[in-house]
Parts: structure tokens; C-alpha cells; sequence
């Protein structure tokens, strides 16, 4: 279990070159309670002036103009302590994005899909987000907002510490009430993040399955689950409020009424002649800012509470466990030929409240205790295989049998649980991220396109690629025609998740993007599961010029996509039933058999 950190902690952690930032923005602040003490006691000198019988207009005049400058200081210094803390919290809210971003591409593929998009889109933007004003306000407000009472209270106990003492007698009313307010605090904010956290995760899978929803009809059933959720998030909150309003309104309305005391005390030392007229005034001004200033500092309790919570998840994603890597390569591959070495793999969650991986969905788990690593079945069983450099391996068998599954481990998504997964002679684990994504290039059936053109969704294969290269690039593996259909062509925008173009069509520029990186392996896992069999042909003709010479990996339904395969591997509930080329598999009148005779008849049909 990772150590807790404080807020500050955080902060320094993530605030990186501005750290000098924030402690400027202290100094500012503490300028600014200077500026904000010294009016308060040249009033008191120029009430003492005025009962002495002073009459000197010009002397007023001078003191209130240097009263004025002062509170310009203050509000000056304020203006520069902000401006420095913003920055400052920008930088570390930038910072905690990227580093959040870094680590989840070293982090195991399935602990990221384990994690609901609503969640982690949440953490991400809008509570990251939310933290902007707590980070930017609480060192310089903090710092002055508690500076500032502290050094007045001083002052009035140095003229008279029966009246700073009376000056504070309203205190106590406050904190009472206030703890009142904390009753149940921690059980209701957290109930509160829990309600939040559910709202946001059914908004996404409301909005995410709108279509399914409509085409079945439950649209009403669907939508008041969005609805109580929603309810729910709305009702603990103002369940809370309505608990705290009278301790909130008692603690914000009687503690900063110090003349609630200080006249009346005041004035009965006054009439006993034990305090002087000059120095009742001078605490009657002085006390007025005693009590506000700490007000302030505890109505930031919630959101330093919030922010520590936010911080806390942060921590939680920061402290996932990542894909075993060096920074450096030990070795070089000799070549691009990949071994697997008695390989077993189970899919393994993060924790106690995530789901099965998607690859999963058909086995069960217990949850452990949070903290623990929980058991899940084990989806392969030993498997072993050699493919050759250059060679073309299909991979097929029934739907769950974890043809995907191995695809992914060669592509480094996951970890393998035991056995080995060798690349030109080298385990895989002891390749760099970046050596490894250099050699491999892998295309699944649920292709991710951005919210950018047709042109630099297929660059992002290599960035630095010029157009005529993407249209090359394009035009080899059969995509020119159809993307030159298109409204504006390369320039055509997608739309989020590619949401602009149908499946067959994403997949044909998520194909030609692999093609573009150039990498000397290529697994494509359903690659062409979308597209209507005319442009299959189409595609696979282009491929299967684009890829001579390299190690290809395809996963496939459609056993006719893969029949000329220098190799086949029947793949059966984890385990390896059958390998060899289509002609020796159908001769063994086994499993592959039946699939072909299956599919045979599917097509006739």
C-alpha cells in the first residue's frame, strides 16, 4: 500500500519548474496582509488624533492617502499572489494530465479496459478540472486569511488583552456549530463521490448505447436508469445541505459578529474608567477583522476534503502496475521471428469493484480485497508455437477460444502469467516500450480513429510522412477510391471515434495506418471483420502485397480469408488443438475440418 499524501505534497509532486511560482505567491500574499493591517492602524491613529483635538486637515488628508495606498498594495499584491498561484496550478494540473496519459500507455491494456470509460474520462477532465480553484486559491488565501487574524489579534492583546480576548467570544459559537456540520462528514462525501462517480459511468452507457437502446425499444427502462441514478446524485447532496444549513447558517452569521461582545464588554471597562475612549474605538475597528479571515480559511475545508479525494484517485492510477519493460534494450532480435514458450495467461483486474476484462466476459470471478491481486480463470494453457520470420500464421477457432488473447500478448498489450514470448532469439520483457511499438504494427476489429482528417488519422502510422506518402500509402492498400468518394476527400473529418464513416471504412484506414509505420510485424485480429466480401478481396489483394517479407499474424472467422496461410494454429478453449497448412489441417478431418465445412455451408446458404 502506497504512503498518503498530504494536499501540499500533491502539489509539489505535480507543480515541477513552478514550484518557485506558488512561493512567490506566498510572499505576495504576506505583502498583501501588510498592506491590509497598517489602514487599520492609521484609522486607529486618526481616531486617536481626532479625540486629542487634533485639527490638522492636511495631516488627515496625508494619512488617508497613504491608507488609500495601501489598500491599492493590498489589492495589487493580491492581484500578483493569484497570478502567480494560477500559473502555478495550471502547470500542475497540465502535469498531472500528462503524467496520468504516460502512465496509462505503460499499464497492461486490460487494466486500463477494466476501468469504466465514464470513470476514467471523469478523473481525467471535469475533476482534475474542478481542483483549478482550491490549488490556486489555498497557499496565498490560506496564508493571508490566517496571517491576518493572527497579527490583529496580537495588536488588540496588546492593548488591551481583556479585549482580545473578548474579541473572540463568538468564536466558540462558531466552532461548535460547526462541528455539527461535520457529523457523518466522511461517510457523507464519500457517499457523495460514490453517487457522483455512478451518475457519471450510466451517463456514458446511456449516451454510448443510445442506438442499441432505441433499435430494442428500451429507451424508457434504459432511461430511468439514468434518471435514478441522477436522483440519487442529487438527493445526497441536498440530503447533506439540508443538514448543515442551520450549523452553517449559526457559524457564518454569529462568529464574525465580534461587537456581539465587544461593545458590551467594552463598554462597561469604559465606564469603569479601566479602558480609554481612543482605545475602545482602535478595537472596536481592529476587531471587526478578526474573526472573517478564519471563516474563510474553514469554508475551504470541502475543497480541500474534495481535492484530497481527487488526488487519491490520481495516486491510484499513478501506483497500477505496469507492463514489465526496460528503459533500454539488453539485446537486440536477430531477426522478426517469434517463439511462445508454454505461455499462461488469466486476465487480472485491479481492483475489487472493476469488471471482467472485455476478451473475459464469458468466465466468472470472486472479488478479493482491495489491495490484493484477484484470481481470474486462466484463459490460455501452455501454449507453444514458432513463427518464422516473413511467415503468414493465421490464428482460428471457435468464438472465447483466445485467438485474441495471443494476438494481444505478441502485440505486449498484456503481460503473459508464466512461460515466454521471444522475438528474434529476446523475451519481449526485455525489450524497450519503444523498441518493441517500432517493430510491431496492430490492427483489431474495434478500430479507434480521432477526431481529425482522414490524411493524419492514417500519418499517425509515421508523423513524419508527407501527403503524397499517405495517398501512396492509401492507393496500395485499397483505400484511395473510397476515401476520394468522400465529402472533402483526405480532408474529410471523421468525427469522434470515427463516428463519420461506417465499420468497414474505419477499418480500411486503420489498416492503411498500420501499412504506413512500417513495421516488420503486422497482427491484424479481425482486421476485415466489417467490410462486405468485394472489398475483403480487395483488401487482402493490397496486404498481401504491402506485408512480402514481413512476420504477419491474422485472426480470422472467415477460414477462406486464410487458407493460403504458410500456417494455421487451431486454437480450442485456450489451448492449441491443431496446426499445420489448410491441406494438412483438412485432411486431419478434426476441428478445422468441421469449421471449414461450417463456413462452406454458410456461404452457399
Amino acid at each position: 500500500m502506497s504512503e498518503k499524501k498530504s494536499l501540499l505534497t500533491w502539489i509539489f509532486t505535480f507543480a515541477g519548474e513552478k514550484k518557485t511560482a506558488y512561493f512567490a505567491s506566498i510572499f505576495f500574499a504576506l505583502l498583501k496582509v501588510a498592506c491590509g493591517i497598517v489602514p487599520y492602524i492609521l484609522i486607529a491613529s486618526i481616531v486617536q488624533e481626532l479625540l486629542s483635538g487634533v485639527r490638522d486637515w492636511n495631516l488627515y488628508f496625508q494619512e488617508c492617502v497613504i491608507i488609500a495606498l495601501f489598500w491599492a498594495g493590498n489589492a495589487f499584491f493580491h492581484m500578483i499572489s493569484t497570478t502567480l498561484s494560477h500559473v502555478a496550478t495550471f502547470n500542475v494540473l497540465a502535469n498531472i494530465r500528462k503524467k496520468l496519459c504516460d502512465k496509462l500507455t505503460r499499464v497492461p491494456l486490460g487494466s486500463v479496459l477494466d476501468m469504466p470509460s465514464g470513470t476514467l474520462k471523469n478523473i481525467l477532465i471535469e475533476r482534475i478540472d474542478s481542483m483549478e480553484t482550491t490549488l490556486a486559491h489555498i497557499l496565498p488565501e490560506w496564508t493571508s486569511n490566517l496571517l491576518l487574524p493572527l497579527v490583529m489579534f496580537a495588536y488588540l492583546f496588546h492593548i488591551d488583552w481583556r479585549m482580545g480576548l473578548a474579541s473572540l467570544a463568538t468564536l466558540p459559537i462558531g466552532i461548535i456549530s460547526a462541528s455539527f456540520m461535520m457529523t457523518n462528514m466522511t461517510e457523507r462525501f464519500n457517499n457523495a463521490i460514490e453517487k457522483t462517480k455512478i451518475l457519471n459511468d450510466t451517463a456514458v452507457e446511456y449516451i454510448n448505447g443510445i442506438e442499441v437502446i432505441k433499435a430494442f425499444g428500451k429507451s424508457k427502462s434504459s432511461y430511468e436508469k439514468f434518471v435514478t441514478a441522477a436522483r440519487e446524485g442529487s438527493d445526497c447532496y441536498v440530503e447533506w445541505m439540508r443538514d448543515c444549513i442551520w450549523p452553517f447558517t449559526i457559524a457564518f452569521v454569529i462568529a464574525p459578529s465580534t461587537l456581539l461582545s465587544v461593545l458590551p464588554i467594552g463598554g462597561f471597562f469604559f465606564l469603569n474608567g479601566t479602558l480609554s475612549a481612543v482605545n475602545f474605538i482602535t478595537i472596536i475597528i481592529l476587531s471587526m477583522s478578526v474573526i472573517q479571515p478564519l471563516l474563510t480559511v474553514y469554508s475551504y475545508h470541502d475543497d480541500i476534503a474534495k481535492a484530497g479525494v481527487i488526488f487519491g484517485e490520481v495516486g491510484g492510477i499513478m501506483n497500477m502496475v505496469e507492463l514489465s519493460r526496460p528503459e533500454k534494450d539488453a539485446k537486440k532480435p536477430s531477426d522478426n521471428s517469434i517463439v511462445l514458450k508454454d505461455v499462461h495467461f488469466g486476465y487480472h483486474r485491479e481492483g475489487e469493484s472493476l469488471p471482467l476484462a472485455p476478451a473475459d466476459k464469458s468466465s466468472s470471478a470472486t472479488p478479493s480485497p482491495r489491495g490484493s491481486t484477484p484470481k481470474t480463470p486462466e484463459i490460455l494453457h501452455g501454449i507453444s508455437m514458432t513463427l518464422p520470420q516473413g511467415s503468414y500464421t493465421a490464428f482460428v477457432g471457435p468464438s472465447g477460444s483466445g485467438k485474441s488473447t495471443i494476438a494481444r500478448l505478441i502485440a505486449s498489450l498484456w503481460d503473459v502469467d508464466s512461460g515466454s514470448i521471444e522475438i528474434g532469439g529476446v523475451n519481449i520483457k526485455n525489450l524497450s516500450l519503444e523498441e518493441y511499438n517500432r517493430r510491431v504494427a496492430y490492427v483489431s476489429q474495434d478500430n479507434f480513429l480521432f477526431d481529425l482528417s482522414v490524411r493524419e488519422n492514417i500519418r499517425l502510422g509515421r508523423l513524419e510522412a508527407t501527403d503524397s506518402e499517405v495517398e501512396e500509402i492509401a492507393r496500395k492498400s485499397g483505400c484511395y477510391d473510397f476515401i476520394m468518394s468522400l465529402e472533402k476527400g483526405f480532408d474529410t473529418i471523421v468525427g469522434g471515434s470515427g463516428a463519420h464513416l461506417s465499420g468497414g471504412e474505419r477499418q480500411r484506414i486503420a489498416i492503411a495506418r498500420a501499412m504506413m509505420k512500417d513495421a516488420p510485424i503486422v497482427i491484424l485480429d479481425e482486421a476485415t471483420a466489417y467490410t462486405d466480401p468485394e472489398n475483403e478481396a480487395i483488401i487482402q489483394q493490397s496486404v498481401a502485397q504491402l506485408v512480402k517479407g514481413k512476420t504477419l499474424i491474422v485472426i480470422a472467422h472467415r477460414l477462406s480469408t486464410v487458407k493460403d496461410a504458410d500456417q494455421i494454429y487451431v486454437i480450442k478453449n485456450g489451448r492449441i488443438d491443431s496446426h499445420g497448412t489448410h491441406e494438412e489441417l483438412f485432411a486431419q478431418n478434426g476441428l478445422y475440418n468441421s469449421m471449414w465445412e461450417a463456413h462452406v455451408q454458410s456461404k452457399d446458404e
